[in-house]
Formats: C-alpha cells, structure tokens, sequence
C-alpha cells in the first residue's frame, strides 16, 4: 500500500507511530507486483472459462449480432472496470464492496457481497467442470484405462493443485502462474483455429443458414455468455491493490490492455468454433472434438491447467466476501496488526479456505451443465456487478459533489438500464432451457 492511500488532510494528524506505520506501508508496497504482473493476473482473470464457451455465444446471437455483442460489452466492462476504481477513490474506500456500503448503507454492502460470492462460487464450480471435461480424456490415453473417471481428476487435482494455490493469502505471488496459464491460453485458441478445419465433413455442423448471418432470438443468452467471460469487476479491488506504486493512470492503461486482448481473444474462439461446428456447438467447444484427438489433447491440457490456476484467483474473492460477513457478525476473530485492513488469523484463513474450495469441488462432482451455469451467472450476478451497481455508486457519489450535468449521465443511466434487460430477459430464457431443454443435461464422461 502507498502513501497516496492516506488522505492529504490526515497526514499531519498521524499517531505517534506514524513512523512505524509508515515503514511498514513501504515494506508491503515493495511485495507488490508491477504493472506487468498485475496485467497477467487482470487478464487471465478474464480470460479464464468463460473463453471456451465463446463459440455457443456466436451460435446464439447470430454473426452480426454477436459482433455487435463483443464490441458492446468491451467499451461497457472497460468503463465499468475504471469506474469502479474511480469510485474507491472517490470514497476513500478500499474494497468493492465498501464504496457500494458507503453510498447505499449495510443492505448495499450485502447485496454485493453476495453478487461477488455467487459470481465467484459460480466460476470456481465451472473451472472444476472443465477440469472435468477435459482432463480425463488425456489421462485415459496416457495411461491406457478407461477407469480414469472425470470425479476422480477433479478430486485429486483439486486437493494436491488447485487447493494449495488457494491457501495463498498474497495475489501477487499467483502472477507467475498467471503467466503460464495465459501462454496455456493462446495455445487453446490457435489449436482450435487450426486444427478444427482439418476435422472430417461427418463431425462438422452444416453449412451456415441464413439466419446465422445476422441476429438470432438467443441474443440475450449470447451477452450472458460474453459478460461472465469479461466481467472481472468482483476481483478489480483486488489486482488494483496489488501494483506497486499505484494510480488510476496506471490502472486505466493495464484495463484497456487487458479488455482489448481479452475481446479479440474470445472473438477469435468464437467464430473459429462457430464456423466449424455450427449447429453441433456445445456449450465446451473442446467436446466437439474427438477424444483421442492427439492435437486437441494438448489443448485440454493447456485449459485444465489454466483453470487450476485461475480457481485460486476466485477463491480469493469468494474467501473476502465470507470473511468480510463473519467479521462483520462478530462470528470469528481478525488480526489486528494492520489498522487499514483486518485480516483473518491463519487459522480461519485455512478453515474457510479449506470449506469454500471444498464445496465448490462438491457441486462440480454434481452437474456438467456448463453452458447453463456460465449464462445463469452472466445473466444475473455479472449483471449487477459490472453494469448496474458501479455507475449507480458513481451516480450518488458524483451527485454529493455536484459533478455530474445531465448529459454526462445519461451513459450511467443506458448502463443500469442495460444490465437490468440482460437480467431479466437472459435469466428467464436460460432457465426455461434448463427446465424444459435436452441439450447437455447429463455428464458425458
């Protein structure tokens, strides 16, 4: 944490061990990641789950229609990353959730804390599905068996990978498993660019309709699916936090970096998977693959790894919201040896890590619907998250200042009004499809 965290007006009225403090403040500021590290945990962040499910995202909203959906959301998750920022600034607040508790009072505060937690629940359960999907096909060839179950991989890749990363109390040390977990990244998507033409004419979908060509009815399924691969706004606190020596400049030029590759990323999956498969595009393009295709397994390997290391990063926020409710009931005790931000003693740090990245192991042993679950989290608690609560909060904030004339408002009023379509229409729609649907209801492997 720097100096430019405190105040101007508070400065001279430090207490006596303001020296001590302040050595301490510098001390942790030097633990922090650069610019560039925080890029690699801000981007694979991003450019976790979600990407895979992408080509789904074109099927349901049409060509253009899809075009439109990613050029949309990237301007809207770019401004709403930097409002957010904007807004703990403003308030001189530290976290997410504090600057929507600052403005909207305690019912502000658990509403999005459990936007937070669901939308983190929601994509540790999917990262264990992929694990799921993708890693058991590459076992079974490797080691001959077919007694290589998909519950089993998820299980042991969960207690002896992802749950040690998950113990870690400081984001920047993932930075470097970021890294790798973005190369891992960059190899999924050209190994689905290049290799899906080379597939026989039987496992590929038909030719493109005319429909295809331009809008589909399922739009607002397909801006579900964008927005849970974009939205990263639960963790922002987070990675800001993290940069050495940080600024709203910094933080401004490391988001549109990251939300420009992110956008051309999940475009480039999109209608490279689309194009191919068509009207046989599942929800986990990698199933549209043969099992034993050598090429394509390199590419399961490369996203099971990636979403080991991205589970953590969730952890750490799904941890925060539970810590942060506990702390505020009373129910555990915190250390109180940093007077800015309270943390859990180890000993609840490991129990209520060791509980979260358990029960989210459990579920995913349950359900393989993962097209369903990332357009149920997209459509309802991405939504609040990154297109209503954060210029709602600026809103309220701007207006004690009298900052804001009515033209300069009227973007945050299209945003809230926007997320609160997706909400409804997507939410509604996805889970009639659940109820009444065929496509994916049963784990396949």
């Amino acid at each position: 944490m720097s100096y430019s965290m405190i105040p101007l007006d508070e400065e001279s009225q430090l207490p006596d061990t303001s020296e001590e403090l302040a050595k301490e403040l510098i001390e942790e500021n030097e633990k922090k990641s650069n610019v560039y590290m925080a890029f690699m945990n801000m981007a694979n962040s991003i450019l976790g789950a979600g990407i895979i499910t992408q080509p789904l995202a074109v099927k349901n909203a049409g060509i253009l229609g899809s075009i439109i959906c990613y050029i949309l959301l990237g301007f809207i998750v770019d401004w709403t990353l930097r409002l957010l920022v904007i807004n703990i600034t403003l308030s001189s607040k530290q976290t997410y959730q504090d600057t929507v508790e600052h403005v909207m009072g305690k019912k502000g505060k658990f509403l999005i804390l459990g936007c937070n937690g669901l939308f983190a629940l929601g994509g540790c359960i999917g990262f264990s599905i992929i694990i799921g999907d993708t890693i058991p096909h590459v076992l079974r060839i490797f080691f001959n068996s077919e007694k290589i179950t998909r519950n089993m991989v998820i299980f042991l890749t969960t207690l002896f990978i992802s749950y040690p990363l998950s113990l870690l109390r400081n984001i920047a040390a993932l930075s470097k498993a970021s890294f790798l977990a973005l190369v891992s990244m960059v190899v999924i998507v050209f190994t689905v660019v290049i290799r899906g033409p080379a597939l026989p004419s039987e496992l590929k979908g038909e030719p493109l309709s005319h429909s295809s060509l331009f809008f589909s009815p399922s739009l607002f399924k397909s801006l579900s699916i964008i927005s849970f691969a974009l939205v990263c706004h639960h963790n922002t606190s987070f990675i800001f936090h993290s940069i050495r020596n940080k600024s709203l400049t910094k933080f401004t030029k490391l988001t549109h970096i990251s939300v420009f590759i992110s956008v051309a990323f999940c475009m480039l999956m999109g209608y490279s998977g689309f194009f191919i498969f068509t009207d046989k595009t599942k929800g986990n393009i990698l199933n549209n693959f043969p099992a034993k295709d050598n090429i394509i397994n390199i590419a399961r390997i490369c996203f099971g790894f990636n979403m080991l290391t991205t589970f953590p990063l969730e952890i750490f926020v799904l941890r925060d919201v539970v810590a942060v409710i506990l702390l505020e009931c009373h129910l555990v005790p915190s250390e109180e040896n940093n007077p800015l931000l309270p943390y859990l003693s180890r000993k609840w740090h490991f129990c209520i890590t060791t509980g979260l990245v358990f029960l989210s192991m459990g579920i995913s042993l349950m359900t393989c619907n993962l097209g369903a679950l990332f357009e149920l989290i997209g459509s309802t608690t991405a939504s609040v998250m990154a297109y209503i609560l954060p210029p709602y909060v600026n809103l309220l904030l701007r207006q004690q200042r009298n900052e804001l004339s009515f033209t300069t408002k009227l973007p945050h009023y299209f945003c809230i009004f926007f997320g609160f379509t997706v909400m409804i229409i997507s939410s509604t729609e996805t889970i009639l499809d659940a109820v009444f649907g065929t496509e994916q209801k049963h784990c396949e492997i």
